[in-house]
């Protein structure tokens, strides 16, 4: 599936996006390391390379308990969306979780990933809830979730593994019903 509006589009993740990937990862290394969830030190095996990332990935999605994106703007390797840990039967509801490039930061990039995101997952893969995890100090994610109007409902201590210890997170969420316009209107302009 290939979701688009304006210059962002987004698709799978492929093994193909390695190159990019590693080089944007590593342009990044220090900016993306405070939000970065990294493996707590009695965790068994360790993290995983990207073609392993991949293939996780791509067999969660089939199994459909999760929805790997990467961000492009204008065709050139931006970042990644990702929809993880969903849940069906009587909940519908999933994670998301995301990075950027710093070089596309402060464009909007990401406030209308994560829309077009939800925005499917609402009106396409039927989920009723999305939730949104953002460590208190991240104050560029805080600002996404404040663009779109997704309310905080409550705070987790100790939530994520995050640059080598246990982190506390904000806990934002959204359901269908609070948007039934669907998020990427809330970003564009009103003609009033």
């Amino acid at each position: 599936m290939t979701l688009q509006h304006g210059s962002v589009t987004l698709r799978a993740i492929e093994y193909s996006d390695s190159r990019d990937w590693r080089d944007a990862r590593t342009r990044n290394a220090e900016w993306l390391k405070p939000w970065d969830a990294t493996m707590p030190p009695d965790a068994a095996g360790r993290p995983a390379t990207f073609r392993g990332m991949v293939k996780r990935l791509s067999k969660l999605a089939r199994e459909d308990q999760a929805m790997p994106f990467v961000v492009l703007v204008d065709g050139e390797f931006a970042g990644q969306v990702t929809v993880s840990n969903i849940v069906r039967g009587s909940a519908q509801f999933a994670s998301l979780g995301y990075w950027l490039d710093r070089r596309f930061a402060g464009r909007g990039v990401i406030p209308l990933s994560v829309a077009l995101v939800i925005d499917y997952c609402f009106g396409v893969a039927g989920l009723h809830r999305m939730e949104i995890s953002v460590r208190p100090e991240n104050t560029n994610s805080l600002r996404v979730v404040e663009k779109l109007g997704i309310r905080e409902v409550g705070y987790a201590p100790r939530y994520l593994h995050i640059d080598g210890a246990w982190r506390d997170h904000r806990q934002f969420a959204i359901t269908r019903e609070e948007c039934p316009g669907g998020l990427v209107a809330r970003l564009e302009p009103s003609e009033s």
